[in-house]
């Protein structure tokens, strides 16, 4: 079973810094692609960036956009997301994904360009 396990999140001041991390646990999976996504009360889950094994590609959704960085520890084989200058409005649970799908590649800013998902975890930015 493939288990994506999300950490890193908490309580941030606007203005602060958090770093989620995401690894791959139970039987290992060859991936083209993990992104992560978050998800506010109330609100659909929501892309906000992801990155290509191949290449390294990236791909961020505008309101992160240098904010945000996207990025892989290939020897530990985890996915980071560097996340500076939070707002209050990026408070949201935040998934990792995965794609094994060249498929996926094409839908990596959609919900069903997944093939598999971690539980989340909570990101809060107070004013």
């Amino acid at each position: 079973q493939v288990q994506l396990v999300e950490s890193g999140g908490g309580l941030v001041q606007a203005g602060g810094s958090l770093r989620l991390s995401c690894a791959p646990s139970g039987r290992t999976f060859s991936t083209y692609a993990m992104g992560w996504f978050r998800q506010a009360p109330g609100k659909e889950r929501e892309f906000v960036a992801a990155f290509k094994w191949s290449g390294g590609g990236t791909s961020y959704a505008d309101s992160v956009k240098g904010r945000f960085t996207i990025s892989r520890d290939n020897a530990k084989n985890t996915l980071y997301l560097q996340m500076n200058s939070l707002k209050p409005e990026d408070t949201a649970v935040y998934y990792c994904a995965a794609t094994i799908t060249s498929w996926g590649l094409r839908h990596l800013n959609q919900l069903i360009g997944y093939d598999y998902w971690g539980q989340g975890t909570q990101v809060t930015v107070s004013s």
